[in-house]
């Protein structure tokens, strides 16, 4: 794990190279010193955690409202969604008359589109109701050592309103690449972190920890990819999770009696 100097000096480096300023840089200053408790896991707390996931390439416009009649019997707090099945979860939450947020990914699940390509998707999808997005960062251009790209690729799909989650897909990266990539996000304005697509990769409770090391309390941390069970869940909330993706979540649910 890298210790604060460590990080608040690479931190600084990036924001030089990125021309991010002074005020991004001391948010992640800020979270090095902050210290963040783990929320307390009930069958009432659990739901607000929870972004009940659907990301299959075949999904169905029947499976999307199952997804939506599971979100909103449970309470979950997100689901999340193909850029496709945006409209259609919109219209199943009005129906049900539920108040879970809709999440769409964006450049899902390869990380590999322009910038352009990123803010079409991304605009396409708040304005068919996406109230969070669910970003690839660009992972074949962090490991290309092209790190200014990185930050603009995150960078141009702020300013839309939306919740931002930058995906990591930290089981494809190196421990200096992983941090690069929090920092790059955080400067970039994510508004969370999270570890992984799910397709390519799972969460690990020590990437969720730095994660949450980089975010401090500002910063959400989200653990997706292999959360199968509750156990799974326990551990990564422990480690730094304040919000788990699972296509699994009403079989957890159910662990909770």
């Amino acid at each position: 794990m890298h210790d604060h100097d460590t990080i608040l000096a690479r931190a600084k480096e990036l924001a030089d190279l990125t021309g991010a300023g002074p005020e991004r840089y001391a948010v992640i200053a800020a979270n090095l010193v902050s210290v963040w408790e783990p929320p307390r896991l009930t069958a009432q707390s659990v739901p607000d955690l929870m972004d009940h996931t659907l990301l299959a390439f075949d999904a169905t416009e029947k499976g999307i409202a199952q997804l939506c009649a599971d979100a909103a019997r449970h309470r979950f707090k997100a689901v999340c969604v193909t850029p496709v099945w945006v409209a259609t979860a919109r219209v199943m939450r009005e129906r049900l008359g539920a108040r879970f947020a809709i999440a769409s990914v964006v450049d899902f699940p390869l990380g590999a589109s322009t910038e352009d390509a990123r803010r079409a998707e991304a605009a396409s999808a708040t304005a068919g109701g996406a109230d969070e997005l669910d970003l690839v960062i660009g992972i074949g251009l962090l490991r290309s050592g092209r790190l200014r790209e990185v930050y603009e690729g995150v960078r141009c799909v702020t300013g839309l309103g939306a919740y931002l989650k930058v995906i990591l897909e930290t089981s494809a990266l190196t421990e200096t690449e992983k941090l690069d990539a929090a920092i790059l996000a955080v400067l970039a304005g994510a508004d969370m972190l999270k570890t992984s697509t799910g397709v390519n990769g799972k969460a690990t409770p020590d990437d969720v920890r730095l994660l949450r090391t980089v975010a401090g309390t500002a910063i959400g941390v989200k653990a997706a990819g292999g959360i199968r069970d509750r156990a799974t869940l326990e551990r990564m909330v422990a480690a730094g999770a304040d919000r788990v993706g699972s296509s699994a979540s009403c079989g957890i649910m159910e662990e909770w009696g």
